[in-house]
C-alpha cells in the first residue's frame, strides 16, 4: 500500500512538473518564481533517488519495481529545466531592463 501511495505521489507531481515547466517558458520572465524553493524540490528528488539506491529491498526487486525510480528521475529531469529556464528568464529580465 505504501509503495502505491508513493507511485501516486510521484505521478501527481510528474503531471505537474511539465505543465510548471512549459508556463516557465512562455512567461519569458523570473517573476513569481522562487529560485530556492526550486532548488530544495531538486534536491529533494536527489534524496528520493539515492533512497532507491541505498535500499537492499528495493534494489532486489528493482526489476519489478523500476517503474518508481523511472518516475523519480523524470521528475528530477523536469525540475532541472525548470531550473535552466528559471536562469535563462533572469538573463531575460537583466537585458529587458537595460
Amino acid at each position: 500500500m505504501s509503495e502505491l501511495l508513493e507511485i501516486i505521489m510521484i505521478v501527481s507531481f510528474g503531471v505537474s512538473w511539465p505543465m510548471n515547466v512549459i508556463k516557465s517558458y512562455k512567461a519569458r520572465t523570473t517573476k513569481g518564481k522562487s529560485l530556492a524553493f526550486l532548488y530544495l524540490i531538486f534536491f529533494g528528488y536527489v534524496a528520493g533517488i539515492a533512497s532507491k539506491f541505498v535500499n537492499p529491498n528495493y534494489m532486489e526487486n528493482i526489476s519489478e519495481k523500476w517503474y518508481v525510480l523511472f518516475f523519480y528521475m523524470l521528475n528530477f529531469i523536469m525540475v532541472g529545466l525548470d531550473l535552466l529556464i528559471y536562469y535563462r528568464n533572469k538573463a531575460l529580465d537583466k537585458r529587458n531592463e537595460a
